[in-house]
């Protein structure tokens, strides 16, 4: 009777029970295609992941739960998981009503890989004059080089969409084309990244000091990677060496416990060019998870771009998706609110307890895309909320999610970097989430991060939305030091000349290293910051250095220290602070042959080596993939996230 009375306890009981299985497979389109890059969500949860370059995808998620695949251009599919099945291969089928045109104009076609995902059909100007579709003279007319349209003639019907490559004229803020379902623009020529002019050379003699800010931004590696997934071409402002390295994980020490920092200089010879050596430096901030440290409440401002332009799966429905995950991590003394801007701004969800998730989740749910961008207005909205809701020794933080793609009121970047500027001192910080591409607005993203004390990342990926959002929430959402400097002074006893890779957009003057009122980067719980200089010894003949002369009143300094190669100075403030601290350390002349260093200098070094590829540096000795891939595997190590093994993919991958 007792073994009967159990049997039935456990029928009861073992079905209330959330059970998990892990699900894989491969997703491909019907002519058996894989199809790279598919979103697939556990449905009414936070919990996600994308396929893989070759289609392949595994995901945990709860018996009898629901699976959704999404991806622009097919139609949604959803499986349910019953528990019986633990391999699951999706086909999705191109949209029923979709139809999508490659609009060339006079720059020909453009190179295609054929892993894009959607299926696509060329017209170049006669078919299309010909066909005289009415949706694509609404939208394209006089717009695209080389392509007259008339406004007469018949529509092929609704749900048409018009991808527009090549060399277009195509502006991008006129919201009669922004707001269109029938656009999809899939170049990157309307996408606004500042110009950056690569770092040269530097004669010690003459410049023994090189001064920058810091950079934690991620936002350049992803979306460099959302281009080679998509077999666009790569425009050469858009890779920003600094932030491709920063994007993963070293393994640097733990600060000490009275110091915020823990810093850490190592030296090789370069394995791009055998005149010169590579040095790297890294920071290593303080982990407030860890230890005795109370993690401080949160004062979190959502201001959400809700405007006609984030109208794509990869803008809007990604943005409600990705903050799911950020909702999961909310704590009952963390408070929301959600501040909207189309046309206008507008408050959709007051200050509301992180422990209230299904009222935060409803709001988020609720939104829907429409209008033009009022940007300005929506700044000025979620910075009041922020200050009237202020928590003192908290952390206080508007966090924008947009495509950057500003039109209405303050839009340019200078009266964009004003604002920001006049907001920040109200002591809250600021986090940019970028999203979307064809119009995505680089430029204006690193301007208000910049000028706000906070942080960029582009989220192109639920995989990247976890990883923000998720897994490294506290670095993103908690700074433990703001208006971070970094100063190396270089020994001319030993070295000759030195470059700074990367970092163009962050130098400052040497003056602006001990001015307090000069604004500089911020560094987040756990985060870490890395830099390389390439440097060209005493003595050593260099094809980068030129002669500049005999100087008359400037002499060489010479002492018999040679034991040292460089001084490092970092100034910070706390959070709260106004007067900068100073910690500094040197570097001894010792050099590691390249083979010995660890896994994680080899790594960062293919990395830094990559993006000098993509950007067609005049300082690297080698463009092949190869050399980059050596380095790289030799530097992969254990790589529990698969973020390495992600990069190796791409620079395979990459054309």
């Amino acid at each position: 009777m007792k073994n009967l009375l159990y049997i039935l306890l456990l029928i009861v009981v073992l079905p209330l029970q959330a059970q998990k299985i892990t699900i894989i497979g491969i997703i491909t389109e019907s002519s058996g295609l894989p199809l790279a890059g598919v979103n697939i969500v556990e449905k009414q949860t936070s919990n996600g992941t994308q396929a893989d370059f070759d289609g392949n995808y595994s995901i945990t998620v709860n018996i009898g739960s629901e699976l959704v695949f999404s991806y622009v251009g097919f139609d949604s599919k959803t499986v349910k998981i019953s528990g019986r099945k633990s391999v699951i291969d999706v086909v999705l089928e191109e949209g029923a009503t979709l139809s999508e045109v490659v609009v060339t104009g006079y720059s020909g076609v453009t190179k295609q890989r054929k892993s894009l995902g959607y299926a696509v059909s060329r017209m170049d100007a006669e078919s299309i004059e010909s066909k005289r579709n009415i949706n694509v003279v609404r939208s394209l007319n006089g717009k695209v080089p080389g392509v007259k349209i008339t406004s007469n003639g018949g529509a092929t019907g609704s749900g048409t969409k018009f991808i527009v490559r090549g060399k277009s004229s195509m502006p991008t803020n006129q919201n009669h084309l922004n707001n269109r379902d029938d656009v999809i623009y899939n170049n990157t020529e309307n996408e606004d990244y500042d110009i950056i002019r690569e770092n040269i050379f530097k004669n010690v003699i003459t410049a023994p000091l090189s001064t920058f800010s810091i950079d934690v931004d991620k936002a350049g590696y992803s979306n460099v990677r959302r281009m080679i997934n998509n077999g666009q071409k790569i425009p050469k402002d858009a890779v920003k060496i600094e932030e491709m390295v920063n994007y993963f994980q070293y393994d640097y020490p733990q600060p000490a416990s009275n110091e915020p920092f823990s810093i850490t200089t190592e030296m090789t010879t370069s394995p791009w060019n055998s005149n010169a050596q590579l040095v790297r430096i890294g920071l290593k901030g303080k982990d407030i998870t860890k230890g005795n440290m109370q993690v401080p409440a949160s004062n979190l401002v959502f201001l959400l771009d809700v405007s006609g332009s984030m109208n794509s799966e990869n803008k809007l429905p990604l943005l409600k998706s990705a903050l799911r995950v950020l909702v999961d991590q909310l704590r009952q003394e963390d408070k929301v609110s959600i501040v909207v801007y189309a046309g206008e701004a507008g408050l959709v969800l007051p200050p509301t307890s992180g422990a209230n998730k299904a009222e935060i989740l409803n709001a988020i749910d609720r939104l829907n895309a429409g209008g033009s961008t009022a940007g300005g207005a929506g700044i000025n909205l979620a910075y009041n909320i922020a200050e009237e809701n202020f928590i003192k020794n908290g952390n206080n933080r508007v966090i924008l999610a947009t495509d950057g793609d500003f039109n209405v009121g303050a839009s340019s970047n200078r009266s964009m970097e004003e604002l920001i500027e006049e907001k920040r001192k109200s002591g809250v910080f600021l986090t940019c989430l970028g999203f979307g591409m064809g119009n995505y607005q680089d430029s204006k993203m690193e301007t208000l991060a910049d000028k706000g004390n906070g942080n960029h990342a582009y989220i192109d990926t639920m995989q990247e939305a976890r990883k923000v959002l998720g897994s490294e929430f506290f670095g993103t959402l908690y700074t433990i030091a703001k208006d971070v400097k970094l100063q190396v002074e270089f020994n001319p006893n030993v070295v000759q000349a030195y470059r700074l890779v990367g970092y163009e957009n962050r130098l400052l003057n040497d003056e602006d290293f001990k001015d307090d009122t000069k604004d500089a980067g911020e560094l987040g719980s756990g985060h870490s910051v890395t830099a390389f200089y390439e440097v060209i010894p005493v003595g050593v003949k260099s094809p980068y250095l030129k002669d500049i002369g005999g100087l008359k009143y400037t002499k060489s300094t010479k002492t018999s220290n040679t034991d040292e190669v460089l001084t490092v100075k970092f100034r910070y403030k706390e959070p709260d602070g106004k007067k900068s601290k100073l910690i500094v350390k040197t570097m001894k002349n010792n050099i590691t042959p390249i083979e010995q260093m660890n896994e994680d200098f080899k790594f960062s070094a293919a990395v830094a080596l990559f993006g000098m590829q993509l950007r067609h540096s005049i300082f690297t000795k080698t463009f092949k993939k190869e050399d980059v891939l050596t380095l790289a595997q030799a530097g992969k190590g254990l790589d529990k996230e698969g973020y390495r093994a992600e990069f190796i993919r791409l620079v395979k991958s990459s054309i």
